[in-house]
């Protein structure tokens, strides 16, 4: 069966490919943005969604790893640097292929984190 927040072993999230990692990242990073938004502004939702377009963008998501890539552990770095040389199936419209493939890193971070249930440890990581 599964349910929300259904925890995977460190070495099961580790196996996992780190364009998968990232994909999960991204939605986790999203919906962290979203609620950090939400509750500390009082903003219309028009407003909401370019608050939130500007740091869940590839740009926005390399601007904060340049803050918080020095607190990764090495195993955080390690996804991190399988996570940022992945090939990708896409490309970034709007975003150097540098700063795409940082993004797809810090994702790959998020997902890893989040799939082993080390959600204190996104906290930490995303309180900068």
């Amino acid at each position: 069966m599964f349910d929300l927040l259904t925890k995977i072993s460190i070495n099961e999230a580790m196996q996992l490919s780190p364009v998968t990692l990232a994909f999960v990242g991204d939605a986790v990073y999203s919906l962290y943005v979203r609620e950090k938004i939400v509750i500390t502004s009082d903003k219309k939702p028009s407003d909401l969604q370019k608050l939130t377009s500007k740091e869940v963008s590839a740009h926005g998501q390399s601007e904060l790893l340049a803050k918080i890539e020095g607190k990764f552990t090495e195993e955080e770095n390690a996804v991190y640097h399988r996570g940022r040389n992945a090939k990708k199936a896409t490309k970034s419209k709007n975003a150097s292929v540098t700063e795409y493939n940082r993004s797809t890193g810090f994702e790959a971070v998020l997902g890893f984190l989040y799939l082993s249930g080390q959600y204190q440890r996104i906290g930490e990581l995303l309180e900068v």
